[in-house]
């Protein structure tokens, strides 16, 4: 079983299921050609998908396009289920930086047949963290940049704010549908400038006040 690393501390969480919330930026949903929602789209990662800040990105070699998506990523700390805004704050017990890698040819296939893009997201090392820093140590305040370079390129700008749903309307709507529980992280979504990247290129990115990621193309 995975576990994540706490900021400043030597405790360790058990990661549980990892949640992915798509299109939660108008931006990014114009770039991809897609519509934006009235409700969080949401897809699933596996936790075999998970490695830590600083590790390699595994590029499949049955696929030729893949992206990179910065994002906030949320801990979930507690078991909740049909939260209300109260229970949805509750339960967020940290943040982390997260990149969601996408293999964008295989996503685009299976869309086009009417197919779910389960394969385009979960190849191994498909889900990078840095560690994870408790909300008793940060509160989040909404308006936090975030931000991507590839190779000391910046590729994605952005703050918090920007997103349609924010942390709170994410736990609500996810623990509508299914139960969330300790150790269950949640990819809030990521917003515009996703680029191809290939073997050899080096991401480095962030959240202000959250922590900073990086990791290798091989």
């Amino acid at each position: 079983m995975k576990t994540l690393k706490i900021k400043n501390s030597n405790e360790e969480i058990k990661v549980g299921k990892i949640v992915c919330v798509g299109r939660n930026y108008a931006a990014h949903a114009a770039e991809m050609g897609s519509q934006v929602l009235k409700f969080p789209l949401i897809f699933l990662k596996t936790s075999t998908c998970l490695i830590s800040s600083g590790g390699n990105i595994i590029h499949p070699n049955y696929s030729e396009d893949l992206h990179h998506e910065i994002e906030l990523v949320l801990l979930i700390g507690e078991k909740v289920k049909n939260a209300n805004d109260e229970e949805a704050e509750n339960s967020i017990a940290g943040y982390a930086v997260g990149l969601d890698m996408t293999l964008r040819d295989i996503q685009a296939e299976l869309k086009s047949k009417g197919h779910p893009w389960t394969l385009a997201k979960v190849f191994d090392t498909s889900a990078v963290i840095s560690e994870i820093i408790l909300k008793k140590d940060y509160k989040l305040k909404g308006d936090e940049k975030i931000y991507l370079n590839v190779n000391e390129h910046e590729k994605q700008s952005s703050t918090l704010d920007k997103m349609l749903f924010s942390s709170i309307e994410i736990v609500k709507y996810i623990s509508s549908k299914m139960t969330l529980e300790k150790g269950d992280l949640i990819y809030t979504g990521t917003p515009s400038g996703v680029s191809k990247v290939v073997k050899g290129d080096q991401l480095t990115g962030g959240i202000e006040h959250i922590g900073k990621i990086e990791a290798v193309i091989v």
